[in-house]
């Protein structure tokens, strides 16, 4: 990392955390404390550049999996970190308990702020 400390397993839960907020203002806040302005977050469909793009994904995403699905999103095992690098990985469950119905990881390069630059999404299952 540049000049910052990152607590690489802090940023993992905060990351998931913010597609279980149910609060818009609070989840908008806490988008903006993880990616930078100019961010770019790309799946393997589409890509979303800047802050109001990645609102409105989280947003979607939200309403699709929490809402309407009735699940959660959790950290899974620790993050690895190197240089500008986090890797993190998380999967989907159902908030009742159950098994895991979706997983994946992030690999996410930082700025010298420790804010999310990119963000890369692949989906395990």
């Amino acid at each position: 990392m540049n000049d910052i400390e990152i607590d690489s397993n802090d940023l993992a839960a905060r990351y998931a955390a913010v597609f279980n907020e149910a609060d818009a203002a609070v989840r908008k806040g806490a988008i903006a404390g993880l990616w930078g302005a100019d961010a770019r977050m790309c799946t393997a469909a589409n890509e979303y550049v800047g802050l109001d793009a990645i609102t409105k994904r989280v947003e979607v995403a939200y309403e699709k999996f929490i809402v309407a699905g009735g699940n959660v999103f959790r950290p899974l095992g620790s993050a690895d970190a190197h240089h500008d690098g986090v890797r993190i990985r998380w999967e989907m469950v159902p908030e009742a308990g159950g098994e895991a119905l979706s997983a994946g990881a992030q690999f996410l390069l930082l700025d010298a702020d420790g804010l999310v630059r990119t963000d890369f999404q692949f989906i395990d299952f």
